[in-house]
């Protein structure tokens, strides 16, 4: 470990004084059933992974280069709302350089010490994963600089007027970050990055595509016509169509033959309370409160997740993007305001725009 000790200590909530490995950074969480199903229906290859077509193509000639000349990829930023296939490509680049990949998260290396034992345990050109990049503390944050530079870390030996600084050699990797609020990046780590990729929301032919794809491997009998019925019920992520696709395999199986037509699939979509556009019981008490508690806004977000029972955070990040996405809600500089569009969504009559007066 070249002079690192394996072993460190990680003061987080409910850990206080826990011994943690440089294993227990990379995978802090046991498996759970929703991750066990996506290991089993993940893509493997570039070929394999539905949408997202622009970057697809770059990183097709970024892959073919780098093996070309016997490099490892450039440092890589993935920046997208969740569940639209971030980790998911991280682990296929691994898959298509040859290489070994490794994940962890921003909030879990809380010292410079998690970080350097992770980087000096990395062989050459390997992919170190680094999800919510974002929340990265500071500390931690500056050693990334001169690792994704000059591929070397600086670790301090001693403490008090004796201290002195050593710098470790790394074997060149690549590092590829994943963050769904860029903004909160610091620029020089995001000027370190050599490409950003900026991912979209799926196309309902897109997610219709994800979803017959993971039938197949699950050997869960589907139609097209029930594979798109779930795909357009998705809010366009690939993460809510499989899970949608569970549920719905689950209610097939019990009221029927275990088939999914689109008859079957709108009856346990309807039986989920999601909607033909695919908002869910919290995503209509957003527009209900929005509407009827602060007639249709301007209002702050704190005040809209005070009002729902919800935090700040999850509505910013997990039902915000949709609902503006598909014209619900609007972000003004006093706050969020309904449109029409969320009137008529929910059965209320929207509001006459005041009339202009005319000046002569």
């Amino acid at each position: 470990m070249n002079g690192v000790a394996p072993f460190f200590c990680v003061f987080g909530p409910g850990n206080k004084g826990k011994h943690m490995s440089q294993d227990d950074v990379l995978d802090p969480k046991p498996l759970s059933d929703e991750t066990v199903f996506d290991e089993q229906i993940r893509p493997q290859r570039l070929e394999d992974f539905p949408g997202q077509d622009p970057i697809k193509e770059k990183l097709r000639i970024a892959i073919l280069a780098a093996k070309g000349r016997n490099e490892p990829l450039d440092h890589l930023l993935l920046n997208g709302p969740p569940g639209l296939g971030k980790t998911t490509l991280a682990r296929i680049l691994a898959n298509e350089m040859g290489v070994d990949f490794k994940a962890t998260s921003g909030p879990v290396i809380e010292r410079q010490a998690d970080l350097t034992a992770i980087l000096t345990g990395l062989e050459a050109h390997d992919v170190l994963f680094i999800d919510e990049i974002h929340r990265l503390n500071h500390a931690v944050e500056e050693t990334l600089y001169s690792a994704m530079e000059d591929f070397e870390v600086d670790i301090l030996l001693g403490r008090g007027p004796t201290a002195r600084s050593m710098k470790i050699g790394l074997k060149p990797f690549t590092l590829i970050g994943a963050t769904t609020r860029a903004g909160l990046l610091t620029p020089p780590l995001r000027a370190r990055f050599g490409d950003t990729c900026r991912f979209e929301f799926y196309s309902p032919k897109e997610l219709q595509a994800i979803i017959i794809r993971a039938a197949r491997i699950l050997d869960v009998p589907i139609d097209s016509d029930g594979a798109l019925e779930i795909a357009s019920r998705s809010r366009g992520t690939a993460r809510i169509a499989n899970r949608l696709l569970r549920r719905v395999r689950d209610y097939a199986q019990v009221k029927g033959t275990g088939a999914i037509t689109q008859e079957m699939a709108d009856a346990a979509l309807r039986l989920l309370r999601v909607d033909e556009l695919g908002l869910d019981d919290m995503d209509r008490a957003i527009l209900h409160t929005l509407i009827e508690k602060f007639n249709g806004g301007p209002v702050g977000l704190s005040s809209l997740a005070v009002a729902v029972g919800e935090e700040s955070q999850t509505l910013e990040e997990v039902h915000e993007p949709f609902l503006i996405q598909v014209g619900f809600i609007k972000r003004t500089q006093q706050g969020r305001v309904a449109t029409p569009r969320a009137y008529v969504h929910i059965g209320l009559k929207p509001p006459e725009a005041p009339q202009q007066t005319a000046l002569f």
